[in-house]
């Protein structure tokens, strides 16, 4: 029998009947069935193909190999738009013949057509086969941060949880609520003091309106995304608007259920947060926060995770005191030649 060595590799787009395929490959990888992560990633590509990027590599009529990747419009406050690199396996007959390569050939060539100029990914610091695998294909470590809290069933935290009071007005306007010092109300958590609920369609309109008074860019693609992948699946988008006088004063977006790289349970990552600089200090980035982790805490997620750039100080300060710590993650990046 004709081994899948001796056959020439053709890379092609994923397709929705590879799924099988695919997940044998993962899951031959990664010892567990991450099927139904795999399947909702396909389907997500399927459904907004200009966010996504997925391959096959394919000997002859056999899927060899694959790589999955995200475009980032706006994640983690980047001014321009990226590749996020998700996944990426090999079938085992076919190590060592240059396959992932070839995927990543194709991957960057066709983030160079959309006019992308970096390309990110993590991995735990300790999974050494991929890390020389991102050091092959050229990632270098970035100066990015990832941090992770547990989620511990949404357990009550004073540092997150508890409400605090500052003055309307109190300091310049920031992008976040960084918790100034004011008066604990022990008789409030701090997502009552705001009305905080699953984001809705309707709420697009005031959130861009926020993110450019934050960002001074409109971003309003980039946030229409987010509504629609929570409209379309819950399970993946945890996202969260809070308002106050009767407006939309703040908003956090997360993805929740992912499986990129090796995470072997259920996380979180918070993609944005903002609240209205008018609204600064008043608690809505803190009560967005408790109102995350109490509802991951019923879907029965374990841990959630963001990144930060070295120069977001305010943020980076926000989310330690919250409960947040450095990951076990490392962030790697790769500039996109023309």
């Amino acid at each position: 029998m004709e081994t899948i060595a001796l056959r020439k590799i053709t890379i092609r787009a994923l397709a929705k009947d590879d799924l099988d395929a695919v997940v044998a490959i993962d899951t031959a990888i990664e010892g567990h069935s991450r099927r139904d992560y795999i399947e909702r990633r396909l389907a997500a590509a399927l459904r907004e193909p200009s966010l996504h990027a997925q391959f096959a590599a394919m000997r002859g009529e056999v899927l060899v190999g694959y790589v999955l990747a995200r475009i980032l419009v706006g994640e983690f406050g980047r001014p321009q738009p990226g590749l996020r690199l998700e996944m990426v396996g090999v079938h085992a007959d076919a190590r060592g013949l240059g396959v992932g390569a070839q995927l990543m050939q194709v991957l960057m060539a066709h983030a160079r057509k959309r006019g992308l100029t970096e390309a990110n990914t993590s991995a735990a610091w300790n999974d050494h086969s991929l890390l020389r695998w991102f050091d092959a294909m050229g990632f270098t470590l970035s100066a990015d941060r990832w941090l992770d809290c547990p989620v511990e069933g949404g357990a009550y935290r004073p540092a997150r949880d508890d409400a605090v009071s500052v003055p309307p007005g109190h300091g310049p306007g920031r992008e976040i609520d960084y918790g100034a010092p004011g008066n604990n109300d022990f008789e409030k958590l701090a997502r009552d003091m705001a009305d905080v609920q699953s984001m809705k369609q309707q709420d697009l309109q005031q959130i861009a309106r926020i993110d450019r008074a934050i960002t001074g860019r409109d971003r309003s693609d980039y946030i229409q995304g987010q509504l629609a992948e929570a409209m379309n699946d819950s399970a993946i988008r945890v996202s969260l608007s809070a308002r106050l006088d009767g407006t939309i004063v703040g908003y956090l977006m997360a993805r929740a259920d992912l499986g990129d790289f090796g995470r072997t349970e259920p996380a979180a990552v918070i993609d944005t947060i903002g609240v209205d600089p008018e609204y600064a200090h008043r608690g809505v980035g803190r009560a967005l926060l408790s109102q995350l982790f109490a509802n991951l805490g019923a879907l029965r997620v374990e841990r959630v995770e963001t990144i930060t750039a070295p120069r977001d100080q305010a943020l980076l300060g926000f989310l330690l005191d919250a409960g947040f710590k450095p990951s076990q993650r490392l962030a790697f990046t790769r500039q996109l030649s023309p």
